[in-house]
């Protein structure tokens, strides 16, 4: 998956420190530098999930635009564009964010075996210099047959559940044999939408070369 010719010329920051949304990136062929927003997501509440994601994302987007004006914007003659989003699952009408503990972690993947995973995530792309900026929200549904006991144990052994929204890795061997079906792309459970980072980067850039010609 590589993005066409036409979207060259511009220099792209992720504003989050996720190995999946990283990993996707790096499937779409893009060039990215990270800088984390370090901003305390717990302290940002809404019933909405979309609503909660949506804030989310912008509140991510401010704290590194804040930081990077503070420090100087690096010197580039192209775009400089930057990435940020969330992601939140939900399950049975109730949202749930990256685990607190084992106890959390368990509850949520018991869960699982119950009813679907619903992940509903933001992506927002800012125009470093200009401050425009570009956002969607992304949803698919993770349907599962019965995830074993000893399985849920050793996906909490190994730790990488707490840092997922919902403990919902998808892509980890353990639980992707465990996966029925997605309505939806595996991208956008594992929190970025390949087709939706392209889109808003077109957007992107074509706003930003419309100024230039005015």
């Amino acid at each position: 998956w590589l993005l066409n010719t036409s979207m060259e010329g511009f220099k792209l920051i992720l504003g989050s420190g996720s190995a999946s949304r990283k990993e996707i990136l790096g499937e779409m062929g893009l060039e990215f530098e990270v800088l984390k927003a370090d901003i305390d997501e717990r302290a940002i509440r809404h019933e909405d999930p979309a609503t909660l994601v949506s804030i989310l994302g912008n509140k991510k987007a401010d704290a590194i635009l804040e930081r990077m004006n503070s420090h100087g914007v690096p010197e580039y003659e192209g775009e400089v564009f930057l990435l940020t989003g969330d992601q939140v699952v939900v399950h049975n009408g109730k949202i749930l964010e990256k685990p607190l503990d084992e106890k959390e972690a368990r509850t949520f993947i018991e869960g699982y075996n119950r009813a679907p995973a619903r992940t509903v995530g933001s992506i927002v792309i800012t125009n470093v210099k200009t401050g425009e900026r570009f956002e969607s929200l992304d949803t698919a549904e993770v349907y599962f047959h019965e995830i074993p006991g000893e399985v849920i144990d050793k996906l909490i052994e190994e730790g990488e559940v707490f840092y997922c929204a919902g403990g919902l890795k998808v892509e980890d061997p353990l639980v992707s044999r465990y996966v029925d079906h997605i309505a939806g792309s595996m991208d956008s459970v594992m929190g970025l939408s390949k087709a939706i980072v392209e889109q808003l980067l077109k957007k992107a850039m074509e706003s930003a070369s419309a100024a230039k010609v005015v």
